[in-house]
């Protein structure tokens, strides 16, 4: 089930909330009860729950386990500095407990401001944690927490138990930093006469340096992923892995189904969990490597159409030549964001900037190179026609028969010439390519191979 909780009003907002079905909805996560869909549970956002929230704090008052509370902002800060300075735990002094019920319920009716507490009990608030095993706080460091501000708005850890036992949820999951609210919760569930859920907290997540992952390290809610091109079973794989461990062996790549038959709380260590981006992109090269291609080609349009390298709206000789070429160059990236810069060898041709090349100029330069450089060169101005794979290949024949150069002295040299780079893909697909695009009508034009050896020309005499 999908429950909004949007008590904390300054924090929610109709955006956040589109956004998170969004996110959820494009990891493959679904859910039969919700906001969205109903169920037998509904309302489920806590916006709507407030009735509900006003009885069980009502309930708890008649019945002696909660009390109200007129301690000011400003009495309260006062409280904490003073037990900071005395080296106490700052937890709240218990002033209004003691309180007069019938006159704290006389007060409150004349107006003054109130927020609720609840009493926590006499003894040792225990709970076993799957995670972590048996855990256990004492009363003396919990202290009364407040339900309900004196606003009337209720807090977290007050509308989740009640949530949580009227939708009949049987086990609470979520990170080790909510591990000091799982005792005020016990405390809540214990006083409203509901069974306590089982809880397992899960391990911090850290970056690389080893502090809490957060911003500064990088890409941290699922849109941004999503927006790098990350795909969502790469994600969804990475994710699990975080702190868990599948049984018998060193296994690391799963699909959800089968992550679901392999899960377990038992097998989640304690342990912090660093997130490795690197370990999350070698995820993903996988995954699109071995996604359908037609998929992977609706993924990366859009970033070569915001890179301005192709017209937005759809044209059919467009899209058949950006297919191959996407299917040339996403097996090398980490990230579907990364195509646009990938495909520069076919877009950016710059004849300076590969002649200038720190580690293009000993291939340039050597006799051997020059002698490569310029037997090919002369061997295109002397072709008429365009380019096939065949007649590129019929070309370097040539060239590697005219000058004796072969492997490396041959095919590097003219590939800095064609692309501006030593490396890259096999001639025989990018020729046709370079070919083809050069006719299309692109905002950014292709430049042809005979077009890439005249610009080189006049950049290598320079």
């Amino acid at each position: 089930m999908l429950r909004i909780e949007d008590t904390d009003v300054e924090r929610s907002e109709a955006r956040y909330e589109t956004q998170l079905v969004d996110d959820l909805r494009w990891l493959g996560i679904d859910w039969d009860e919700g906001p969205d869909v109903g169920g037998e549970f509904a309302p489920y956002r806590q916006s709507d729950r407030m009735a509900i929230y006003r009885h069980y704090a009502e309930r708890l008052l008649e019945e002696g386990k909660a009390y109200l509370c007129f301690c000011t902002a400003e009495e309260l800060e006062r409280d904490r500095q003073q037990a900071a300075a005395e080296r106490r735990p700052q937890v709240y002094s218990g002033k209004c407990r003691e309180c007069d019920p019938e006159q704290s319920r006389q007060r409150r009716a004349n107006g003054e401001p109130a927020a609720i507490r609840l009493k926590i009990p006499e003894h040792p608030l225990h709970f076993y944690d799957i995670v972590r095993g048996d855990v256990t706080f004492d009363n003396e460091s919990v202290s009364d927490p407040i339900i309900v501000r004196s606003s009337g708005v209720p807090v977290y850890n007050y509308v989740v138990v009640v949530d949580d036992a009227e939708m009949k949820i049987t086990h609470v999951i979520r990170g080790d930093d909510h591990l000091s609210n799982t005792p005020k919760q016990v405390a809540l569930y214990e006083a409203l006469g509901f069974p306590v859920p089982e809880f397992a907290h899960l391990s911090t997540i850290l970056g690389p340096d080893r502090e809490r992952l957060s911003k500064r390290h990088g890409a941290t809610s699922i849109s941004q992923f999503r927006e790098m091109g990350i795909l969502p079973e790469a994600l969804v794989n990475y994710l699990a892995l975080l702190g868990w461990a599948p049984s018998g062996g060193a296994r690391e790549t799963f699909t959800s189904k089968e992550l679901v038959k392999e899960f377990s709380l038992e097998r989640v260590t304690p342990s912090p969990a660093v997130f490795d981006f690197e370990k999350l992109y070698w995820l993903n090269r996988h995954y699109i490597k071995a996604a359908d291609a037609k998929r992977i080609v609706e993924l990366s349009l859009p970033y070569f159409q915001n890179a301005g390298l192709i017209p937005v709206e759809d044209q059919p000789e467009v899209r058949a030549w950006m297919e191959k070429v996407i299917a040339l160059l996403a097996p090398y990236v980490d990230r579907l964001d990364q195509l646009p810069e990938k495909a520069r060898l076919f877009f950016q041709y710059d004849a300076q900037t590969a002649v200038s090349a720190e580690d293009n100029r000993p291939l340039l330069t050597s006799e051997i190179g020059r002698s490569v450089v310029a037997d090919f060169t002369a061997h295109v101005n002397a072709s008429s026609n365009g380019f096939s794979a065949e007649s590129f290949k019929a070309i370097i024949n040539l060239v590697k028969d005219g000058t004796g150069a072969k492997g490396k002295e041959l095919f590097h040299p003219i590939r800095i010439v064609i692309t501006g780079s030593h490396s890259g893909p096999d001639f025989d697909r990018v020729i046709p390519l370079i070919e083809a695009g050069s006719h299309l009508p692109l905002p950014q034009h292709v430049m042809s191979v005979r077009e890439r050896v005249e610009k080189f020309a006049l950049a290598f005499k320079t």
